[in-house]
């Protein structure tokens, strides 16, 4: 990436993830320039328009690769069976990537999308917010601190509920793992 010049950013996916944690983020920072979003969904597409209308909006991740000169980073914030394929192109792009979690749905992926990364000297990442929630950093302390004793694992998940027809988003979950965000950690 250049040290001159504010970090060019795509966001694929404008759901909860893009529109209320990575876009917003990136826009506040000037340490990047919020040049792309991904989104097929028109109510999405207002969306990102109103809050970002220095971006260019697109319909399909297939653009990214088309925008790729114009691109320092992708930040993919999609449902996790789409991570895998959308941080390879990015990657092949020629690009440094950020992938939410859960990063690839197997570990093998997740070492193949590695090794893809370290073979094009790319920067790979998963995107883990949680590390820096309250809850999550009281109990780091208190472990910590002895205060607890012998901890052996931890989890925490925030569930989502979503009545049947609820407006933009899915009756029920793609798989189990997009309609929570969890944490585990083992202090080992």
């Amino acid at each position: 990436m250049r040290n001159d010049s504010p970090i060019r950013v795509a966001v694929i996916g404008f759901g909860t993830a893009g529109r209320f944690f990575r876009a917003p983020f990136l826009a506040a920072d000037p340490a990047y320039d919020l040049r792309l979003i991904v989104t097929g969904h028109p109510d999405r597409q207002a969306a990102a328009r109103a809050a970002h209308p220095s971006a260019t909006l697109v319909a399909t991740a297939g653009a990214v690769t088309t925008h790729a000169s114009d691109l320092d980073l992708v930040v993919v914030g999609t449902p996790p069976s789409t991570h895998v394929e959308l941080a390879e192109n990015a990657l092949r792009a020629g690009l440094d990537v950020v992938v939410d979690k859960p990063f690839t749905p197997t570990a093998a992926e997740g070492r193949r999308l590695i090794a893809l990364a370290a073979e094009l000297g790319r920067r790979l990442t998963v995107f883990q917010n949680r590390r820096w929630d309250a809850d999550f950093r009281t109990l780091r302390r208190l472990i910590a601190d002895g205060r607890l004793g012998t901890v052996h694992a931890f989890e925490s998940r925030f569930e989502w509920w979503r009545p049947t027809g609820s407006a933009g988003g899915r009756a029920t979950p793609a798989s189990p793992t997009a309609a929570a965000s969890s944490s585990t950690w083992a202090p080992t």
